[in-house]
């Protein structure tokens, strides 16, 4: 039997969260540890003019969007009901054309870009302590903070994500002043779509997923 008190919303098939037509499970965090005094604050933190204007904008393009528009599309929309105007983009060199390809669909779209690729600086990952046989996948570093500091000193009042590695991503988000938003998440095998791997988990990838342990 389950430690019911070590399980949480990703041990949970039954999603009442959403439209309350079903019974919670009996570890449901909405139930058993949020109090009404920690709804409250959080509710007062969706006060703050920038939260509560984010959240209106999200919700309405949802809406309006949903199963109608692609990922894209709904940044863009995003973006207008927001107010903003310049677009910074932060991409893999892997996925330049990709990257070029977004600018190009911005610009069409009355938004202004400027955008900053992952080995901008040209610093050798040998100056910062990164072993030299990492050279072999390329030279010098991956720079997210450069490229979030080069995208705060433009400006730009929302940031996109295209394709940085793992942990070069959460050191880009990080570091931004700009809200943040992801176009593509990387991932080499699977074409640039990772949740290919939790749909196959119990098949074609269970392997890798869930590899044999070892008995100790």
């Amino acid at each position: 039997m389950e430690d019911i008190s070590k399980m949480s919303c990703v041990d949970c098939s039954v999603g009442n969260c959403n439209f309350m037509d079903k019974s919670f499970p009996q570890f449901c965090p909405t139930v058993n540890t949020i109090d009404e005094e920690k709804r409250d604050e959080i509710k007062n933190v969706y006060e703050e003019e920038e939260n509560r204007k984010c959240m209106l904008s999200a919700a309405m393009v949802e809406y309006e969007g949903y199963g109608k528009t692609t990922r894209i599309e709904e940044i863009m929309e995003f973006a207008r009901k927001m107010g903003f105007k310049k677009i910074g983009i932060a991409n893999c060199l892997g996925l330049i054309k990709e990257a070029g390809t977004l600018g190009k669909i911005l610009r069409y779209n009355g938004f202004e870009v400027v955008g900053y690729g992952c080995k901008i600086g040209c610093i050798p990952k040998v100056e910062i302590g990164i072993p030299e046989e990492c050279n072999a996948v390329g030279k010098n570093i991956c720079n997210p903070i450069l490229q979030a500091k080069m995208l705060n000193e433009a400006k730009t009042e929302l940031n996109i994500v295209v394709g940085l590695c793992v942990g070069h991503d959460s050191l880009f988000y990080k570091y931004s002043d700009a809200l943040v938003t992801t176009a593509v998440t990387k991932d080499r095998i699977l074409g640039h779509n990772p949740v290919a791997a939790l749909y196959g988990a119990d098949f074609y990838f269970k392997k890798r997923m869930y590899p044999p342990k070892e008995d100790k």
